[in-house]
């Protein structure tokens, strides 16, 4: 497969660019942001700083000298590894005039950027989604993921074969720049703990129980995986209302591919023979709905009598509900009912694997997940 363009994340960094003294492109390692970099300024740049490169390491050992000189575009990369910088890009981006604009990549950068509050426009970047492969690659897109070396492997053997290598990378290499002091062991076996849990309401205690540790400490495990961008802590909705409502987040391993590595499935057969395909699927849908719809406000919501809606989504000041089911042809269900009633939604999309779109009562329609891109449209 050829390497595919990214043209909508590259026109947000071109208007991040002409609007902003900083602009962060954050996001997972391995996601390709460095690629995206790449076609703004050549590696070749003396604007450009690549921080796992020692030359460029030792051309910042004085910050402020080797970058008040430079004017134009200025890249630095993998920024996580010096966040002692942010202070001095502070600095260079208030001077007047303005000599310079700086594109910065890192992952986990939320507390070390907070210095550049008012200066910094933050773009948040993910692997190849559904509308950039092409809904005909959908199936092989859902069992691989969308890292990039993951999804473009000549075979699924490689490509698994990639992502394992990227988990153990990611515990015995990145995480420990981030936050020392918790062993390898520990966070993979939590990881993997985890994706069993895929799709599930959180609760800290069968965590804690299994691995020794307190119920703050599974919590902090939790926050720095979705501080990387690897787990997705989706937040309930809750109002006060009657019914007794769930109000823990409920949690999913971001990108279905690596999922499917910690579950040990290789194949498309394996995928939609195991246990956990419908997890799998309302996790795939649920992370392409959120990229495509882009809401303001995202949440699911549940109550303890089990009425239950996977999404519920702020768009435009419109109140969105999406139900996922891997179904050859939902049906309207007593829960469906309650939410459109007690969340008051304009519009409910149950997204499903199939080829049409139907209507099952008024504001509840069907729609192929091929067709997802088009809810903002629809709505």
């Amino acid at each position: 497969m050829n390497m595919i363009l990214r043209k909508g994340y590259i026109k947000s960094i071109e208007k991040a660019l002409s609007r902003s003294r900083v602009t962060i492109l954050s996001g997972p390692r391995q996601c390709g942001k460095t690629t995206l970099a790449r076609h703004f300024l050549s590696q070749e740049s003396p604007n450009y700083f690549d921080l796992e490169d020692p030359i460029s390491l030792a051309r910042l050992d004085e910050p402020m000298t080797a970058l008040s000189g430079l004017k134009g575009l200025i890249v630095i990369d993998e920024i996580q590894r010096r966040p002692e910088l942010f202070p001095v890009l502070r600095v260079l981006s208030d001077r007047k005039p303005l000599n310079a604009t700086f594109l910065i990549l890192g992952s986990a950068l939320r507390q070390s950027s907070e210095s550049l509050a008012g200066r910094m426009e933050i773009i948040t970047m993910t692997g190849f989604n559904l509308a950039e492969i092409g809904v005909g690659n959908q199936e092989h897109h859902w069992l691989r993921g969308g890292f990039p070396l993951s999804y473009l492997a000549e075979s699924d053997e490689n490509s698994h074969a990639w992502r394992k290598n990227f988990l153990m990378a990611v515990v015995e290499r990145d995480i420990p720049q981030i936050r020392s002091g918790i062993p390898s062991k520990v966070l993979f076996r939590f990881w993997t703990m985890i994706a069993h849990f895929h799709g599930q309401i959180w609760n800290a205690a069968p965590f804690a129980r299994s691995m020794g540790v307190s119920a703050p400490t599974v919590r902090r495990y939790l926050d720095l995986l979705e501080g990387i961008f690897m787990v997705r802590q989706l937040q309930p909705w809750y109002a006060n209302i009657k019914k007794r409502q769930v109000k823990a987040p409920k949690v999913y391993i971001r990108d279905s591919g690596l999922l499917h590595t910690f579950l040990g499935i290789g194949t498309q057969g394996n995928l939609l023979t195991h246990p956990s395909c419908g997890a799998s699927w309302e996790g795939y849908v649920i992370e392409e709905a959120l990229r495509a719809i882009q809401p303001e406000e995202a949440y699911f919501w549940a109550t303890h009598n089990g009425a239950e809606l996977d999404l519920f989504l702020v768009k435009n000041r419109k109140r969105l509900g999406l139900d996922v089911k891997r179904a050859d042809a939902p049906r309207l269900t007593p829960s469906m009912r309650r939410a459109m009633t007690d969340l008051q939604l304009d519009k409910l999309w149950v997204i499903y694997p199939g080829d049409r779109r139907y209507s099952l009562a008024a504001g509840v329609d069907v729609l192929p997940l091929k067709n997802l891109l088009e809810i903002n449209t629809l709505s």
